[in-house]
């Protein structure tokens, strides 16, 4: 029911922190893990740990804020894959301040990156997919989706706009055989947010208080609803989004 063997994957951002622990576990359940992403040397890397677990892994470059350069990816995907089966959009970014400091191109920045990206690739990918038989779209979502943060406007909304256009797209294409679900990672330790502990005070000593599993989340806690959400287990989920937070969205 889990296993991926003879899938591709294409991860964006799939070189580092959430992407890359998606990454992995399509990778050991048998993916072909395609990663996506700007930095070509920490995309070698990710790619040499995900050919020691099997995977016949490959990298390639992309703008995911640049449509032709969106476009292009997908067609070496399919000149090089012959087919697409599952999509994780996990491009992102932030810029910390309030409303009242944030500047229009700092707005775009966050907004293309997080939320047209997404929409750029789940357009290029659906005819792939649907050429296919079907396949797997997995938008990479927040808590910030639902809480609100002085420090985090822009991609706040970004996040909330991935969800709402999960279920737009869900919408459209469970016909094609597609299911489009997105993940509400918590606060999970990446260089993104060793950024934000590094900025906002007090906000590790929050964050382990209000979580109930005591800890802050790790990259690899994203790889089981990374394997659910893509095999056939999912097959009748499409629309959701489903927090990955050790418990922080239920604490009174």
């Amino acid at each position: 029911m889990f296993d991926l063997s003879g899938k591709v994957a294409l991860v964006t951002g799939g070189n580092g922190g959430i992407g890359l622990g998606m990454a992995e576990g399509l990778a050991r359940a048998g993916a072909r893990v395609v990663v996506a992403a700007r930095h070509a040397g920490k995309s070698a890397a990710a790619v040499e740990a995900l050919r020691a677990l099997g995977s016949d892994s490959l990298a390639l470059g992309v703008d995911v804020t640049d449509e032709t350069s969106v476009a292009a990816l997908f067609e070496q995907v399919d000149a090089r894959c012959g087919r697409l089966d599952i999509l994780v959009n996990n491009a992102g970014t932030t810029v910390r301040k309030p409303v009242d400091q944030l500047a229009l191109a700092e707005w775009h920045q966050v907004m293309d990156t997080n939320l047209t990206s997404a929409f750029l690739c789940c357009k290029a990918a659906h005819p792939l997919m649907k050429r296919g038989g079907g396949g797997k779209i997995i938008n990479i979502g927040s808590m910030m989706s639902i809480f609100g943060a002085s420090y985090a406007p822009a991609y706040g909304a970004s996040k909330g706009g991935v969800v709402q256009l999960t279920r737009a797209m869900a919408a459209s294409w469970a016909v094609d055989g597609i299911q489009v679900n997105a993940v509400l990672p918590g606060w999970i330790q990446t260089e993104l947010t060793d950024g934000a502990r590094a900025q906002v005070e007090g906000l590790n000593e929050r964050v382990l208080a209000r979580t109930a599993a005591g800890r802050w989340g790790q990259p690899r806690d994203l790889a089981g609803i990374a394997v659910f959400l893509a095999s056939g287990a999912s097959d009748f989920i499409t629309g959701t989004a489903i927090p990955v937070d050790g418990g922080y969205s239920i604490a009174a």
